[in-house]
């Protein structure tokens, strides 16, 4: 199947649920800097939760059995680990748990051999980071749609873990510093403005203005950049305690 090319599959076997208001997340990968990159990136939506992790296929069966979860995100090797039969085994043990495949590439009938065995969608590796919890939000409604690839990849923003201070950031306020403190605990914009007293839009400005200082393009590669560089940042309990602070 190539890329851009839309698949629409429906498995009798597969029991229909309405989509949940916070889908449960299990992430199976081999690599821990991507299954980092991924819980930071779902941490930041209001409706996914990641509530597992496990890098080989025994452990990602034995945790979906344990745990029941909504959705498993597998990486393509750990699915086509022996004895072969991972996507049987998840419907054993928790059968209205679905999965979506993360694979090296999409071309060939690697794509379509996942969707025929039982797999909700498949997802380049190197997919949007915006498209990873898209492709969750529609998996959940049954739905299997296209993923283009872009420069702006999971892959590249866990580069950060490995790169070298890019930018200086010692130009950053106490004010910005403050909101990365939020965003480093998962707090979405209006959960920001809320807690430093600040309207939403000037949320969004700070993280305009932090973005560009220390070189990133979005919320998961500042979190990742902060992580890599242990930036020192105020306590989120006192960015909440204290008077707003008047920086524009």
């Amino acid at each position: 199947m190539a890329t851009g090319t839309r698949v629409t599959r429906s498995s009798p076997s597969m029991k229909q649920a309405p989509t949940p208001k916070r889908i449960r997340i299990l992430l199976a990968d081999r690599e821990e800097v991507f299954r980092l990159g991924i819980r930071q990136l779902f941490s930041l939506e209001d409706d996914l939760r990641v509530i597992a992790q496990a890098a080989t296929s025994e452990q990602a069966v034995s945790l979906a059995e344990r745990f029941k979860p909504h959705l498993l995100v597998v990486q393509e090797e750990i699915a086509a680990e022996p004895p072969g039969n991972f996507m049987d085994e998840v419907r054993r043990v928790s059968p209205l748990s679905k999965v979506v495949i993360t694979a090296s590439t999409v071309v060939g009938d690697g794509p379509s051999r996942h969707l025929e065995s039982g797999a909700a969608n498949v997802i380049p590796r190197s997919a949007a980071l915006s498209r990873f919890a898209k492709c969750v939000r529609e998996s959940m409604r049954h739905k299997v749609s296209p993923v283009k690839a872009t420069p702006v990849t999971i892959v590249r923003a866990v580069e950060y873990l490995q790169k070298p201070l890019a930018r200086p950031v010692d130009t950053l306020t106490l004010r910005e510093k403050h909101v990365i403190a939020c965003l480093m605990q998962g707090f979405p914009n209006r959960e920001i403005s809320r807690r430093l007293a600040i309207a939403e839009q000037t949320v969004k400005n700070h993280l305009r203005s932090i973005f560009d200082k220390v070189g990133v393009s979005d919320r998961l590669e500042l979190v990742l950049y902060a992580l890599h560089h242990k930036l020192e940042l105020p306590l989120v309990e006192t960015a909440r305690q204290q008077p707003p602070v008047t920086e524009s």
